[in-house]
């Protein structure tokens, strides 16, 4: 949250003003100014790095915080009215007693407020006063400085495992190859490593870094939010220009990684940094029920506004009945009596103090505590505790809880949100043929089912066989059979290897374990050409960042000191020495045995584990196999030293895909900006030379990279990208293939399909040769296009789309992403509690379809409905022709409307299943076909948008919410979920592996996508119920308290008399009567979580809004205007005729007024607690000592009247017993009569599943399995 200090903001807007750069902002470096003023300095206009998150100062905090407290309108009413109290002419209390209650409501918010603000105050001060290094051009070197102090245009180094102070233009590094490894974990929560590259022509092998010597000015955009764009370009002395976009950029907030020290330009500080743009802090949306609160608020101003004016008339007419003016009537100080028309105008404002808390000024803040108490419950909620990742469900936004027990339409991502996100490497098609791997399809059969540590120890247990030579086939298939027993110490080092990669993703065996096929290793051994291309794409296509067992990333759990002291690098080399040793002697037992040896073993005899040798210019079988010189044994390389490199990759596709490569012998040993070596099967190296890469973007749908061939010296570009993206540039479409290629697209196009069907995942890939002449001329646009600042993205895309055609076909692979557990079961317990589940994902129609039919979203007898077009006539024909035939189901079956009917069990007609792709929604979503299409959507049980965008999903989910007025919920784990999820009413983030963009956009995170059944059937359902009955219940409250001084208006002359000191009053409201309904809100459950998960059907209540109606809160409101009636009418009877005094009058009102309300809310309550006896028991005790106490103290309080004595001479009366029992009773007995009226004759559902916990368990579970809905279970008990 960025500051809101008024006078930061006037500094922010005066540092704005004198920007007058536009658009784009201009760097210089500081050393030349270093001893100038910080007035006269060139970036004095931009902001520096100490940054302010906390909204208040000491002397600012009361005058700052009341003015944001009264932009509610709850709290400027009561304010009016208190100070209206302080005008002679209206006031009903004395001056300063109108002001308690809201002071105390405005106090106790400041005191949270405050204490808020010092915990980020403190926080901001850790931060400000965190160690950095910054050039110095007086000392000539980097010293010693704070965060604060660094200003844009410095030169910062930081090192291995440093936070980034602000955001910094990569300069310098010290790897030889000029990158530079960023974990942007604190950022954006990914886990795996991220690459920054220095500017061209500033990273020079073994040079020490100079930034005195810096003569640039650096040109970029203004700060933004977005963390994935950032352009600019240098600009030198001699006007050339060089480009530089988000890969030169690191980030304030992350850590550096594997590499010694970075060091760079400061460009954006403090609060323009892209971290800082993005701390947004929590969530604020406004609930459903809130919503309709405030409607039913007004309503309680509407009914006051009667209540006075009917007080003020009866005023106006009882003052014309006395002929002349009464005695207790005082005169102004001219002698002169108000007119009784002007008398009745005070006594309308008059009344309006009295009654002021018709409106319940409580409300909100009892409504804040339970949304805090429902939250808290929710995240100690052990079911919905991920052991695995040790994560519990994050409530990142406060006051929607209650929403999630509303919701009637789900919007799901598959592809790490219904899926585990594992991808595992299952076929492949190469120039037409199709490669089955049956073998690692038994292994993966095998895992099905197994949990990570089973996963783990099978594959410990399975040998892989060799590769290469030919001659060790037959022998490893003879020993593959050995499977020897498991003892604890494999178990225990299995789960430690299992650990070493713990902070990488997609590192499980499950992903990068593939056992080869024996007729693809054949045809790899025997031939070249297309097998090697699609070998080698799949290796180095891709942004895999390559290390070893030696260059694991360090983790620093406590805070870093600002120097590295050699005894903690010493006592880091001991702990690895000593892990290495332990391990030799495993990895010698292992291949005595003739096991597969440890992945992630560290050898003392090998110091270099991945030895790269020198690679040579001549070439021996194959002009692409480059030899290398072996000059010992230790140097020849072996599967298991392959082994020893480990894979960070940003998706898990990519991570398949450099397995499955190097299961086949393809294994990427080394990537650097320009250059990516790769070992070939035969044991030799490949070093290809990187000219450019284009990254996959969600539009191109398609990554490409351009290499020069290290021995033939052509330009080559390796494609891989969705079918759709891929088939459609392959020479021209066709036209110009020979009949072969004809025939191996066509091939490869059928394998796909089949691929789909089978629910994998589907990527092509092409291969491309370049001219140098062509490469020349597209690499000049190309650097024209990165170099610009306006309108890059689409310079950068056309340039991409300029040279990614004509392909070769390659081939495909289909990859396969397993359902989460218990999917399945979740979506059918979503369905019958009637929500609609929607699939928008970027698949291809057919995986989704099996991805569907497999999680049971479809089923063998709906009717599948799949509409893909490119024409808008034909779009439309087949809404109209599907739109007809739903509309003929509704009327011939009228509970058909695409979900089960209530409370029982499945539909017997099979409902309707709608199939849409990306360019057919986008015809469909049109003004001419959208209500047509919206109709459609009514009557489909499930919709599955495929081929979509971001922004497409975030339009269909805003279209639905819109256009149908339903609650709307967006769950998704990746960045491209984003948008879907802001634009759903509640919006679910999956923290999976595709890091924390969702989590960090949405309302409630989750690890798994069985946890959202809990989330929404059990707490949603409880968190709605309990609020709604909550609210219900303070509006009834309020009324029933506030008539009794209403009654007994027309007894006193509409007067604005308050039989009831004034004191007990405030305390009613503030003490004796807001615990339990607070309570109420945070605890009660009408059903049990057993029972509210066993019949989903229960949910229904909160999508029909049962709990919360109009016509429930006007029911309320006759109650409490009967109940008091009761209270205010049996007392006046019994002491009518007596000689009692006001307040002897009142206090049996009091008393029975709070009998009453507590007793109302006991018979409210679905389950009682401890809690709730104590709050309730403890208010009725505590009433009863403060009214003796303040009866006993207060002698003069309120003059002429007094409350001294009264309630201890009430309580010495046995009248005052039998008038609070008598009319306790007589007030509350409809509402109890009604209750079991009710429960009789027309039980609830929830009555019904009440009764239905109180069965024993053995029928109850019988009752379960049989699929019986709650009527019937319960009338056959």
């Amino acid at each position: 949250m960025t500051s809101t200090d008024p006078l930061t903001l006037i500094r922010h807007g005066w540092a704005r003003h004198k920007d007058t750069e536009g658009p784009i902002r201009r760097v210089v470096s500081n050393l030349p100014f270093e001893d100038l003023k910080k007035r006269d300095q060139p970036n004095r206009q931009y902001e520096g790095n100490s940054i302010k998150t906390n909204k208040y100062r000491l002397w600012s905090f009361i005058p700052m915080n009341l003015f944001e407290q009264f932009h509610r309108m709850a709290n400027l009413y009561f304010m009016g009215l208190a100070i209206l109290n302080f005008v002679p002419m209206v006031n009903a209390f004395q001056p300063g007693v109108a002001l308690i209650p809201i002071c105390i409501i405005l106090a106790l918010t400041a005191v949270k407020d405050g204490w808020e603000d010092f915990r980020r105050y403190q926080a901001d001060q850790q931060l400000n006063n965190m160690p950095c290094f910054i050039f110095s051009r007086k000392q000539m070197c980097f010293v010693e400085r704070r965060w604060k102090d660094v200003r844009v245009g410095d030169f910062v180094r930081v090192l291995s495992n440093q936070i980034i102070p602000a955001d910094i233009l990569l300069l310098h590094t010290s790897d030889p190859n000029g990158v530079c490894h960023m974990e942007t974990a604190n950022l954006d929560g990914e886990t795996s490593l991220n690459q920054r590259k220095v500017l061209p022509g500033f990273s020079t092998l073994g040079a020490p870094f100079q930034p005195q010597t810096f003569d640039s000015t650096v040109v970029c955009e203004n700060p933004h939010n977005n963390l994935n764009l950032f352009k600019g370009y240098l600009e030198r002395p001699d006007k050339k220009r060089t480009g530089f976009c988000i890969d030169s950029l690191l980030l304030r907030g992350c850590m550096v990684r594997n590499t010694d020290e970075a060091a760079g330009i400061v460009v954006y500080a403090g609060h323009e940094t892209k971290s800082m743009l993005n701390n947004s802090g929590p969530r604020c949306k406004r609930s459903k029920i809130e919503r309709k609160m405030n409607a039913d608020v007004l309503f309680c101003v509407v009914l006051l506004f009667f209540m006075c004016l009917i007080a003020a008339l009866g005023h106006t007419i009882w003052l014309e009945t006395f002929d002349s003016e009464p005695p207790y009537i005082v005169p102004d100080s001219n002698g002169n009596y108000t007119p009784s028309v002007l008398a009745g105008f005070y006594m309308f404002l008059t009344m309006i103090i009295l009654l002021q808390i018709m409106i319940p000024v409580s409300l909100y803040m009892s409504i804040e505590l339970v949304k805090m108490g429902q939250i808290y419950f929710i995240s100690q909620d052990v079911e919905l505790y991920d052991e695995e990742l040790d994560t519990r469900v994050q409530c990142r936004s406060l006051n929607i809880t209650e929403d999630l027990g509303q919701i009637q339409y789900i919007f799901s991502d598959k592809t790490g949100t219904l899926t585990q996100n594992k991808m595992v490497f299952r076929r492949c098609t190469i120039m037409g043929t199709e490669y089955s791997h049956a073998e690692n399809a038994a292994r993966l059969a095998v895992l099905n089912g197994a949990n990570e540590e089973e996963e783990v120890t099978i594959y410990q247990q399975t040998k892989l066989p060799p590769l290469f030579p030919l001659d060790e086939l037959q022998d490893t298939q003879d020993k593959n059979h050995t499977n020897p027993q498991v003892t604890a110490a494999n178990l225990r080092r299995s789960k430690a290897a299992a650990g070493a990669q713990g902070d990488m993703a997609f590192s499980s065996p499950l992903e990068t374990v593939v056992v080869p096929d024996w007729k693809l290793k054949l045809e790899v051994y025997h031939q070249t050409g297309p097998y090697l291309d699609f070998f080698l794409s799949l290796a180095i296509c891709n942004t895999v960042v390559v290390s070893t067992a030696t260059s694991q990333r360090q983790r620093v759990t406590g805070r870093r000191n600002s120097s590295y002291s050699s005894s903690s690098f010493s006592s880091m080399r001991e702990w690895f020495r000593k892990r290495s040793m332990r391990k030799v002697f495993i990895k010698f037992s292992k291949r005595r045995d003739e096991k597969l040896s440890d992945p992630f073993v560290i050898d003392d005899d090998d110091p270099d584990i991945l030895h790269i040798p020198r690679v040579s210019d001549t070439t021996e079988d194959h002009p692409y196999f480059i030899s290398r010189k072996v000059t010992s044994n230790k140097e020849k390389h072996s599967p298991g030293n392959s082994e020893e490199v480990c894979y960070e990759a940003h998706s898990p596709d990519e991570n398949a895909l450099i397995h499955a490569a190097k299961a086949y012998g393809f294994t990427m040993v080394e990537r650097t900006p320009h250059h990516v070596t790769v070992n070939l099967p035969n044991d030799v190296l490949m070093k290809f030379e990187v000219l450019d890469v284009l990254p996959f973007d969600y539009t191109r749908r398609r990554m490409s990279i351009i290499v020069r061939q290290p021995d033939t010296n052509e330009i080559i570009m390796y494609t891989k990208g969705a079918d759709s993206a891929i088939m459609e540039r392959l020479r021209d479409v066709f036209s110009d293939m020979s009949q072969q290629d004809k025939q191996i697209g066509v091939k490869t196009q059928k394998d796909l399909d089949m691929y789909a069907v089978d629910g994998l995942r589907t990527l092509c890939f092409a291969k491309k040769v370049i001219s140098e002449e062509e490469y020349r001329a597209w690499s000049a646009i190309r650097q024209e296009a990165l170099s610009a600042i306006d309108e890059k993205e689409e310079r950068l895309m056309d340039s991409a789309n300029c040279i990614e055609n004509n392909f070769s076909l390659l081939g495909a692979t289909g990859i396969e992403d397993r359902l989460q557990e218990n999917v399945p079961e979740s979506i059918q317990a979503l369905r019958r509690a009637g929500m609609k589940v929607w699939i928008l994902t970027g698949d291809k129609p057919e995986t989704a379809i099996n991805i569907a039919y497999s999680c049971k979203l479809l089923d063998n007898e709906d009717l599948v409905v799949t509409i893909t077009t490119m024409k808008k006539s034909v779009c439309k024909m087949r809404l109209e022709d599907t739109l007809g035939e739903a509309r003929q189901r509704a009327r011939t079956n009228p509970q058909f409307r695409g979900h089960n009917s209530t409370f029982t069990g499945s539909s017997v007609e099979p409902s309707i299943g709608l199939v849409i792709d990306g360019p057919t929604l986008s015809m469909a979503m049109s003004d001419e076909l959208l209500d047509h299409f919206v109709e459609l959507c009514k009557h489909c049980r499930a919709v599955l948008c495929c081929r979509v965008t971001p922004l497409q999903k975030s339009d269909v989910v805003k279209l639905i919410r819109h256009k149908l007025r339903v609650m709307t919920l967006a769950i998704g784990d990746g960045a491209n979920d984003v948008n879907m999820i802001q634009a759903a009413d509640v919006g679910i983030g999956v923290s999976g592996q595709e890091g924390m963009q969702a989590v960090m956009a949405c309302d409630f995170a989750i690890t798994r996508f069985k946890h959202l059944q809990r989330l929404l059937l059990v707490h949603g359902h409880w968190c709605y119920t309990r609020l709604a009955n909550m609210v219900i219940y303070f509006f009834y409250k309020n009324v029933a308290y506030v008539n009794l001084l209403f009654w007994y208006q027309f007894f006193c002359g509409f007067s604005a008399t308050a039989m009831i000191d004034y004191w007990l009053m405030i305390f009613f409201n503030l003490f004796f009567t807001s615990a339990p309904p607070i309570m109420f809100g945070i605890m009660d459950k009408e059903v049990s979580d057993s029972t509210l998960l066993s019949h989903p059907e229960l949910y229904r209540i909160g999508q029909h809004t049962e709990g919360y109606r109009r016509s429930t809160f006007w029911i309320a409101i006759l109650d409490a205007f009967y109940q008091s009636l009761v209270c205010f009418f049996i007392p006046y009877w019994t002491y009518s005729g007596s000689d009692i005094g006001i307040f002897s009058f009142g206090t049996p009102m009091n008393t029975i007024s709070l009998f009453t309300i507590i007793l109302h809310l006991a018979i409210e309550i679905k389950s009682w607690t401890v809690v709730h006896w104590l709050t309730m028991i403890g208010s009725v005790v505590m009433y009863f000592i403060v009214t003796l106490a303040y009866s006993a103290i207060c002698i003069s309080c309120n003059p002429p009247s007094d409350p001294y004595w009264i309630m201890h001479k009430q309580m010495a009366d046995p009248m005052f017993y039998l008038v609070c029992i008598l009319t306790t009773v007589v007030a509350l007995l409809p509402r109890y009569t009604f209750h079991v009226l009710k429960g009789t004759l027309a039980p609830s559902s929830h009555l019904r599943a009440r009764q239905l916990e109180r069965l024993p368990p053995s029928y109850r579970e019988h009752r379960s399995t049989e699929g019986r809905g709650l009527g019937d279970t319960c009338a056959s008990s």
